[in-house]
């Protein structure tokens, strides 16, 4: 059984159930013991608030059309062969996304026997012994899951797509690359890569279009093929798909091996939960509430407020904690606790204002006019009011699966890309990479390790962070912008930005 306190709020009927006390509704555990793990066909009562206890402090997730019976749900049902539903990977005690220590204690308590590490994407690679502890090694360690696409790639009508680079395996540590049943000399070509898991929360945001077009490529938007509306194109890491529907869908036929299709009413059910679920902190544990003295309000202000660039008073992004930087000297605090909530404030405006130099990253630098290099901070990208994501949609690459950038990763794939026409912008004709990114999708030199930007909320709750799990913990993610850009933060400024990005 975890050891993670949890704290529910739920209405039974027309009674409340008091913050502090464990509750589900559970038909079928030992005991009837409450559990942080949600597996597959419970049938809980998913309350319209859900508090999990993490690393900093408390992550709320909010269900505005809650609460919801799960019971033949087909996000909490196992339609498919291998037992796996929809939560099984988006646990509402990870901020709907999956942490390594919740992965490590659910191989700790199956013995490796969980839906979780099912053999197509929960191992290293499905031609491998699957009870070894090492076969799972990368989801176990990194928190990552295999994408296996397609090579060539192929567009949304399924028709192949003529890429402008070549591509051939370095390195392949899972052999998902090299053998005969999978890689690019398997009878069906494809690509292996690991990324972590998207949290399935806040969505209004992700799907929310903040420009005409993709700014990041000077090109029109994307448009979903079922209504013809443009898209964001902000949902997934390599935008594969576009739409909630069509990502149920994607996720259905990988990561739960189902054969046929969803049929409308299953996917109008999964999107409509989605829909209504947001996630953020709502408790620090040495900075308290965080919705007191007007900084920002967990869940509840993500879910009354709208997408934007600027916030609700025409601040820019964080400006919410702004009264956390002059705290009357007579407020009720303990000492630690001003002195967190003070390093927030700081944080907020080092995100904001601190310059720096940002060159060779496809995406800012080119093709979208600004410069190699050009002067900017954090909320350059990470802009949105409430989010912190990017209000443009489209793909940059921060270097994190790029070699020279990317961190040592001798445990992934890695790929050499040889640029058939035009040689990348800032790597040249040559690239190696661990993850080409976007590209498998668009089959472009210039998209090689480009990745849709993550969301910022609910960060405490699902460590580890960028797309191949390289930043183990919120200070490892600042480190490397440090390094990648040559920044040249303090100390203090380090975790100044920690102690932000803990409570958002």
């Amino acid at each position: 059984m975890r050891h993670r306190e949890i704290f529910c709020l739920m209405v039974v009927g027309a009674g409340l159930v008091s913050l502090g006390i464990t509750l589900f509704a559970m038909q079928s555990t030992a005991a009837n013991k409450p559990s942080a793990w949600w597996a597959p066909g419970e049938g809980r009562i998913f309350p319209a608030k859900l508090d999990y206890r993490d690393g900093s402090g408390v992550t709320e997730t909010l269900l505005t059309n809650g609460p919801l019976d799960t019971k033949g749900h087909p996000f909490f049902t196992a339609i498919g062969p291998n037992g796996r539903a929809c939560v099984t990977c988006h646990q509402p005690a990870d901020g709907m996304s999956l942490s390594v220590t919740t992965i490590q204690e659910r191989w700790k308590e199956t013995d490796g026997k969980d839906p979780l590490f099912a053999a197509f994407d929960g191992s290293n690679c499905p031609d491998l012994p699957q009870g070894p502890k090492k076969s799972h090694s990368l989801l176990l360690e990194r928190g990552v899951f295999r994408i296996e696409r397609p090579w060539p790639p192929r567009d949304l009508t399924g028709k192949t797509i003529t890429p402008d680079f070549d591509i051939e395996v370095v390195r392949d540590p899972t052999g998902c690359n090299t053998g005969k049943d999978h890689g690019l000399k398997a009878p069906n070509p494809t690509v292996s890569v690991y990324r972590r898991p998207r949290p399935v929360s806040n969505l209004k945001y992700l799907t929310a279009i903040g420009f005409p077009y993709d700014p990041k490529s000077g090109m029109p938007l994307k448009h979903d093929p079922e209504t013809g509306k443009p898209v964001s194109g902000n949902l997934m890491a390599d935008s594969r798909v576009f739409t909630l529907a069509e990502q149920a869908r994607d996720a259905m036929h990988g990561h739960l091996e189902i054969m046929g299709r969803l049929n409308q009413d299953q996917v109008k059910r999964i999107v409509d939960f989605e829909s209504h679920l947001f996630t953020a902190q709502q408790r620090d544990n040495v900075g308290g509430a965080l919705d007191d003295d007007g900084a920002f309000g967990g869940p509840a202000k993500l879910a009354n407020s709208e997408p934007g660039q600027l916030g609700d008073q025409g601040q820019p992004v964080w400006s919410e904690f702004a009264a956390w930087a002059n705290i009357p000297k007579d407020a009720n605090l303990t000492p630690e606790q001003r002195a967190f909530r003070e390093s927030v404030a700081r944080g907020a405006k080092i995100f904001r204002e601190k310059t720096f130099l940002i060159s060779d990253s496809m995406g800012i630098n080119w093709p979208i006019g600004f410069g190699n290099p050009v002067r900017n901070a954090c909320a350059l990208c990470h802009n949105m009011s409430q989010m912190g994501n990017d209000v443009a949609p489209g793909h940059v690459d921060l270097g994190t699966t790029t070699l020279p950038f990317a961190d040592p990763a001798p445990d992934l794939p890695l790929f050499k890309i040889t640029c058939k026409g035009k040689p990348h912008p800032f790597y040249g004709r040559v690239i190696y990479t661990h993850d080409p990114g976007y590209a498998l999708t668009t089959g472009k030199c210039q998209d090689v390790g480009r990745i849709t930007l993550q969301s910022m909320r609910g960060l405490a709750a699902r460590p580890p962070y960028f797309s191949n799990g390289s930043a183990k913990t919120l200070r490892d993610v600042v480190d490397y912008y440090d390094r990648r850009y040559n920044i040249g933060y303090t100390d203090q400024e380090k975790q100044d930005l920690v102690n932000l990005m803990s409570v958002l």
